[in-house]
């Protein structure tokens, strides 16, 4: 769990509090000196470090051959770097890397929520919030390379940020079994999407 007054003095102003911890959750880590390198999809087993300096030595011992995400938020360590020496030992630091991360992830639900239509439904928000933390695990979305792309600027503005499963919409899913099979196959393809537009109408 992340701590409030470290979300309130350092996370992106545009994303609430529950979408931080939300983000972190989803994609980040609870230690801030975590560094994870991956190598043509797989996973590089590196010493788990102690320090700021261990984490950064490991960080540019693989940035640039490797796929090296670090700290609390996971965060891809050369972006905006030309080498080695431009990488800066902030990204080991938990507010400064709470800051970059949802500041980039802020970017990338922009991105995303605009490829959507920038649609104000509360409910498509946990879909465009999911495809949001795919892109940032990938580094793409639908063939943009999201870290490197223009932020397109326009802000989120999207009902229901704060809660992403309403437990209205889960109890009405349950209380209709003809819906059931249909909210449970939505359930598997996307994660929280069920349809509830025939629930209570005529």
């Amino acid at each position: 769990m992340l701590d409030a007054a470290l979300i309130k003095e350092c996370a992106d102003p545009s994303l609430k509090p529950a979408i931080v911890e939300q983000f972190v959750a989803a994609a980040g880590s609870t230690d801030p000196l975590a560094v994870t390198v991956k190598s043509g999809g797989r996973l590089v087993l590196v010493p788990k470090p102690t320090t700021g300096d261990a984490a950064m030595a490991i960080v540019r011992q693989y940035a640039g051959q490797a796929v090296v995400r670090v700290g609390l938020t996971q965060f891809p360590a050369g972006v905006g770097a030309q080498n080695a020496a431009d990488l800066k030992p902030d990204l080991v630091d938990a507010c400064e890397n709470l800051r970059k991360g949802t500041s980039m992830f802020a970017k990338i639900l922009r991105i995303v929520a605009k490829w959507y239509g920038n649609p104000q439904s509360e409910d498509v928000f946990p879909q465009v919030f999911d495809d949001a933390v795919y892109a940032w695990k990938t580094g793409e979305f639908e063939g943009v390379s999201v870290f490197q792309a223009p932020d397109p600027g326009d802000p989120i503005e999207l009902p229901q940020q704060d809660e992403m499963h309403s437990t209205d919409d889960e109890e009405a899913a349950v209380a209709t079994p003809e819906k059931q099979p249909e909210a449970n196959e939505d359930v598997e393809r996307a994660g929280i999407r069920i349809d509830l537009s025939r629930i209570g109408g005529n």
